[in-house]
């Protein structure tokens, strides 16, 4: 799983593989291991929610989906879920998570288990 943070701005890109145990579990997690601390970060199906939600607890950021979605989503040809979060502050927070699709420049980057693009004249990854 890969993380992008950008301002007020999160999103998660998840593998085949990774949106498989997603879907399977009701969970993926990833580390940063820095030495002396690490850093994570989650995907958790979460029931009773409406739209994705997040929390940054203990070095770890928790991104959750509606637990209905979770269901199917690496069966079906939906891409990701998007969401919009309302901070105490007053400020939004943008949560995106979505599947990962295989560049079409070249990359050294493994992206054997990436899905195809749907941009590519071939599909073949």
């Amino acid at each position: 799983m890969k993380i992008r943070i950008k301002g007020n701005s999160i999103r998660y890109r998840l593998t085949k593989t990774e949106v498989e145990t997603f879907c399977k579990t009701g969970m993926f997690k990833e580390n940063t291991d820095f030495g002396h601390s690490v850093f994570s970060y989650v995907l958790k199906a979460k029931k009773g929610i409406d739209s994705l939600e997040a929390s940054y607890e203990e070095n770890t950021i928790t991104l959750y989906l509606d637990d209905k979605k979770q269901s199917g989503w690496d069966i079906s040809d939906k891409v990701g879920f998007s969401g919009t979060m309302d901070l105490p502050n007053g400020k939004q927070l943008s949560l995106l998570v979505e599947k990962d699709f295989a560049c079409l420049d070249n990359t050294a980057e493994d992206q054997s288990d990436n899905y195809p693009n749907p941009k590519s004249d071939s599909n073949i990854c």
